[in-house]
């Protein structure tokens, strides 16, 4: 059994609220329809947002109550990137958007080459003046981490400020895997699951989330 490198968990955030758990647990029923397994993704996606956006930066505005004026405090949604590795990770980005509705949106188009399970990109389309933007890539699963890897790779090129990593679910491989490429990204998860089986699959998991999501299975 493969394990976590100490420092690589150091930089996972493990979101283990009891609503996330219980949506979670209800997501990975192989009976749950795809009606049901697209909702409980969209209100998994909104509640653990709330967990990556808490270090977000803020500024002052001034505003005026119905009783008086005084000053809030507001984020730029408009500086922040969901970054959608496809095509799965478009499952999670209405309930991301649904919470921080002003942000822009990128894709990123990769499969898994089935012999070598590497990731090959077919399609990039990013928001103009990324170097201004903190970007949050959205995928439900980190596997092997090659993807994962990749697509950071890609979007550092285009030198945004920072870059995160959201998926429901990790392994001890796919977080081991980006931290190696990549250790300035965080990853926020609401599982570790065991591992990978042969055909780099997370287990216990969930099944193909892309399958899953889109009816395809």
């Amino acid at each position: 059994m493969v394990t976590i490198n100490p420092a690589a968990r150091a930089n996972v955030t493990l979101i283990d609220h009891p609503l996330v758990q219980h949506k979670l647990t209800l997501m990975r029923k192989k009976e749950a329809s795809t009606s049901s397994f697209r909702r409980l993704l969209n209100e998994l996606a909104g509640l653990m947002i709330y967990e990556v956006c808490r270090d977000m930066p803020l500024q002052d505005l001034e505003i005026e109550t119905p009783l008086e004026k005084t000053t809030g405090k507001v984020i730029d949604g408009k500086k922040l990137v969901f970054a959608s590795v496809l095509r799965a990770g478009n499952g999670i980005l209405d309930g991301v958007l649904s919470v921080v509705p002003g942000a822009r949106v990128g894709h990123v188009g990769l499969y898994r080459d089935p012999k070598t399970l590497q990731a090959v990109e077919y399609y990039f389309k990013m928001p103009s003046n990324m170097e201004e933007r903190d970007v949050v890539i959205v995928d439900p699963m980190l596997a092997t981490g090659n993807s994962a890897a990749a697509a950071v790779t890609r979007l550092k090129a285009c030198k945004p400020k920072s870059i995160k990593f959201l998926c429901l679910l990790t392994c001890p491989e796919g977080i081991n895997t980006l931290y190696k490429e990549h250790p300035d990204v965080r990853v926020f998860t609401a599982a570790i699951d065991r591992g990978l089986n042969d055909h780099g699959y997370i287990m216990p998991g969930l099944g193909d989330a892309g399958d899953r999501i889109f009816g395809t299975q």
